[in-house]
């Protein structure tokens, strides 16, 4: 069996056309067709039915779909390992993080470490925790990292690292001079927060609880950007990771607030690995980076802290 015919398959069962498959591996349709018939004489079954509404996978042809496309991405893998021991500084790490506020995060840190290494490529995809932990074990992902996770089999967490929830307000607002602020005085003001779904807003309900307190936003929704600019404009003041509005804060736009009595919600950033999979020299580099990164940050708001009492 070759390993082209291997990569046909695949491309036909992710396309779901010859046509499409043909147009994307700039061969021609007969290509895949000759190549779809090796497997099937190679495996002794019909992997495909073919009909005018386009292909269809037979039983076989799922099993082989479930396995093709992870072989595939771990002989990349293996491809950019072999890279490395050669002194080749390239390649490409996937990502994949649950929740815009942990690509919010991630951005300075991917910033940062692309200008350090500018022949790496980067592809960050957003997804459920779920989702990406199952990318994770089906080699589609190098890293996760994730807030608000559940616990879940089949990872290797090789960065844990604690963030808390700050108030965030427009830099002219009457609360950012404050040094901290209540749950209670937080009450009071028009809330931004995200939807239901999310882990965050569930926490802030919870909080909110715990204080006896009702929970009413004034706007809802999914949007970090939206969050961030509702507040930019005075309209809201919102709960997020001072991290996540670093440079907004920089530049003079943003304050964070720090939650009175250390009851601002607290949550473990995760990065987390297979445990059976040798990292690439991109990969590797680039914990070693974020590990880095949020140390930093974190003793950067330990002296904030100290200078401010």
């Amino acid at each position: 069996m070759q390993l082209r015919a291997l990569m046909y398959f695949d491309e036909l069962v992710r396309t779901n056309s010859m046509r499409a498959a043909a147009e994307n591996l700039n061969v021609a349709p007969t290509a895949i067709s000759r190549q779809i018939e090796n497997l099937e004489h190679y495996f002794g079954a019909p992997l495909v039915e073919r009909s005018n509404r386009g292909i269809k996978l037979t039983a076989a042809g799922e099993l082989l779909a479930a396995r093709a496309g992870k072989t595939l991405r771990e002989l990349e893998h293996v491809q950019q390992l072999i890279d490395d021991l050669e002194g080749l500084k390239r390649g490409k790490v996937v990502i994949y993080a649950n929740g815009a506020t942990v690509a919010n995060l991630l951005a300075p840190v991917l910033a940062q470490f692309s200008l350090k290494y500018p022949k790496l490529r980067f592809e960050v995809a957003i997804t459920s925790a779920r989702q990406a932990i199952d990318a994770l074990a089906n080699a589609e992902a190098d890293l996760v990292v994730t807030l608000f996770a559940p616990k879940m089999p089949g990872v290797k967490v090789r960065l844990r690292s604690e963030i808390t929830y700050d108030l965030i307000v427009a830099a002219s607002h009457s609360a950012a001079a404050l040094k901290e602020i209540s749950v209670k005085e937080i009450a009071d003001l028009p809330l931004a927060l995200p939807d239901k779904n999310f882990g965050a807003r569930q926490a802030f309900e919870e909080q909110f609880a715990r204080e006896k307190l009702e929970l009413d936003p004034v706007f809802v929704t999914g949007s970090l950007e939206m969050l961030k600019e509702l507040v930019l404009r005075e309209a809201a003041v919102t709960f997020l990771p001072a991290l996540t509005v670093q440079r907004e804060v920089e530049l003079g736009l943003l304050a964070a607030v720090p939650i009175a009595g250390g009851k601002g919600v607290h949550t473990a950033i995760e990065l987390c690995v297979a445990p059976d999979r040798q990292l690439s020299f991109a990969a590797a580099r680039l914990v070693d980076f974020i590990e880095a990164f949020m140390q930093g940050a974190e003793a950067a708001k330990t002296r904030r802290k100290k200078n401010s009492v």
